[in-house]
């Protein structure tokens, strides 16, 4: 079985207010989060779950809020001595475009999105204006985007699990490591959303859906089974893996 160790880099950042996280709490709060495609390192590919932005905001006082470096796609995967060209599979937790910006540059890739962000990268509701189709026409067109149905094994020890909570085709990538089993969350929260402070779990809540979410009480279920079953959580948009550090290393 497959056994990766995931590395996050950030490939972007929002500046907004931190109730678009914390859905019902902390309204009228700036929070800078970051944006993430995060590389996984071993099982005999090359894989990036998400893609980023093309031109990221790269400012000083953006990356001093989130304790890392913000990079273009192809300084993130210098570190790693990779290029764009090198990647093999990409894994799409969503198809919003801060998610998928640069899937054009990834030339070789086999590219993996839910049915339901497809037809809503094309046609979304009005609701949900994060959607622009023209970061993932090159990919459709080419035949490098692949279409799934629902919980997908895509390699050993690799696994997208269908987590319809932001999104109706979120995927939340399911990843073994040497330390234990990650999830890379299909739906956009922080660490706050998993572990709410005592004022949100004095009124039984053990979880924050997302601020943006299809079903509320849905999401709120979701991320419990999410919760329970990962030993490594990985919150679509926590800030605390912006230094870079490898995560899974046991």
């Amino acid at each position: 079985m497959g056994k990766y160790v995931i590395h996050p880099i950030v490939l972007g950042s929002k500046e907004f207010d931190k109730g678009m996280m914390t859905y019902q709490f902390d309204y009228g709060t700036p929070y800078t989060i970051p944006i993430y495609g995060w590389y996984l390192e071993g099982g005999g590919k090359k894989v990036l779950v998400d893609t980023g932005e093309i031109r990221p905001v790269q400012s000083a006082a953006r990356e001093a809020a989130l304790g890392g470096t913000i990079h273009t796609l192809e300084s993130g995967l210098a570190q790693y001595g990779l290029t764009p060209a090198d990647i093999d599979v990409v894994i799409h937790t969503h198809l919003h475009n801060d998610h998928c910006e640069n899937d054009a540059y990834l030339e070789n890739a086999v590219i993996y999105a839910h049915e339901r962000e497809l037809a809503h990268v094309s046609d979304p509701h009005p609701l949900d204006f994060r959607y622009n189709a023209e970061y993932v026409e090159d990919v459709i067109d080419s035949g490098q985007m692949q279409a799934i149905t629902g919980d997908t094994e895509i390699l050993p020890g690799l696994r997208m699990v269908h987590t319809p909570a932001h999104t109706e085709g979120g995927m939340s990538v399911f990843v073994d490591t040497p330390a234990g089993q990650a999830v890379i969350t299909g739906f956009c929260v922080i660490n706050e959303n998993f572990f709410p402070p005592k004022a949100v779990t004095a009124r039984e809540m053990d979880v924050i859906p997302p601020g943006t979410c299809v079903n509320p009480y849905a999401a709120y279920d979701i991320m419990v089974r999410v919760k329970k079953a990962a030993h490594i959580l990985l919150p679509l948009h926590e800030p605390a893996f912006a230094s870079g550090a490898p995560i899974g290393v046991k």
